[in-house]
């Protein structure tokens, strides 16, 4: 019998990553019809909630959050560990107080790709889960997706910005 220590953990974390990439997918499947118009509301709030295990690997791991670039840098880490090393692209800086993580693969995406929707549903989780994660790691900061691989983009970017304080952004309006 084989045992578990046995087995490289490369294979290990590969195996994990794979299973938590296809639970997303596993959910829709089996609750959207019981849930029916409700599910993606329900799906979301499940996501924004998932989005505290962001700063709980933050701070374990003590990754950076100060600045634009290290939220970028620590976002991208904890999506690999969450989701697995199918996770692959790149941080930009932008300038001090802006950076862009490029994702140029993605899991979620991966497994169960559905090709006959205009923006695939892996949209909705992997928003809820970032746009909520980034003010939770560092509250002066707020995540917008650019482009997406869900809705037929060659890669993702999200841009990771210093938030505008609630005043200047009422008066821009």
């Amino acid at each position: 019998m084989t045992e578990l220590k046995e087995i490289p953990e490369e294979v290990r974390w590969r195996l994990a990553a794979e299973f938590a990439a296809r639970l997303p997918v596993i959910y829709e499947a089996a609750f959207r019809p019981l849930a029916g118009e409700k599910y993606d509301e329900i799906e979301q709030e499940v996501w924004m909630e998932l989005s505290r295990t962001a700063f709980e690997i933050a701070r374990y791991l003590s990754l950076p959050v100060g600045n634009a670039k290290q939220l970028a840098g620590t976002m991208r880490i904890v999506l690999a560990i969450l989701f697995g090393p199918g996770f692959s692209g790149e941080i930009l800086e932008v300038s001090s107080d802006r950076s862009v993580i490029i994702m140029k693969r993605c899991p979620l995406i991966e497994h169960g790709t559905r090709e006959d929707l205009p923006v695939h549903p892996a949209f909705r989780k992997c928003m809820a889960f970032t746009l909520t994660a980034v003010p939770r790691l560092n509250k002066n900061y707020s995540a917008r997706f650019v482009r997406t691989m869900c809705s037929g983009d060659r890669q993702c970017e999200i841009k990771i910005a210093a938030a505008e304080p609630a005043a200047e952004a009422k008066k821009k309006k």
